[in-house]
């Protein structure tokens, strides 16, 4: 089978069973996504594909016909992503373990919302619909639910998205 990773196309041969998780992991060393939990529950596996967020570990590898991004596909030549610097500037992290995920997810969330996707704290009756949402605190909690992070470092990874956001 053939995968598009990272701007690179893969040619592998895989159990049919096999999740993008273990081939990330397994079959091309892309240890950036996290096996958390392995049931998609904690969001340490998140990576792009097609430019939506998904949990890896869910997903079989055969059915990804679109493009994936994985936290090491992020960065441009030397220059890190925004949520990236955001992440190490707002100190967003302890043990690592989650931030993979998170900033995915984040990058994921982030073109929701700028394409005006409304989550479930999104007031049903606001001015431009249609339009980018704003993104409050509340907001950015309410979109990362799925990304669980055991150290606590909620409060420093919403600073950090709000000022990737800006």
């Amino acid at each position: 089978m053939s995968l598009r990773i990272n701007g690179n196309v893969h040619e592998l041969r895989l159990d049919n069973r096999t999740t993008l998780l273990d081939t990330l992991r397994e079959h091309l060393d892309l240890t950036g996504a996290k096996k958390g939990c392995d049931h998609g529950q904690c969001g340490a596996c998140t990576v792009l594909v097609g430019g939506r967020r998904i949990n890896s570990c869910l997903v079989l590898a055969v059915a990804c016909d679109e493009p994936v991004t994985t936290i090491e596909g992020l960065a441009s030549h030397d220059r890190l992503h925004p949520l990236q610097e955001a992440f190490v500037s707002r100190d967003a992290l302890q043990c690592g373990y989650c931030t993979p995920g998170q900033i995915c997810s984040a990058v994921g969330m982030l073109d929701e919302a700028a394409a005006g996707h409304p989550s479930h704290v999104t007031p049903p009756y606001r001015p431009g619909v249609g339009g980018p949402e704003l993104l409050t605190p509340e907001e950015i909690r309410e979109r990362m639910s799925g990304n669980i992070c055991r150290c606590g470092a909620y409060a420093n990874i919403v600073d950090a998205i709000e000022e990737a956001a800006s």
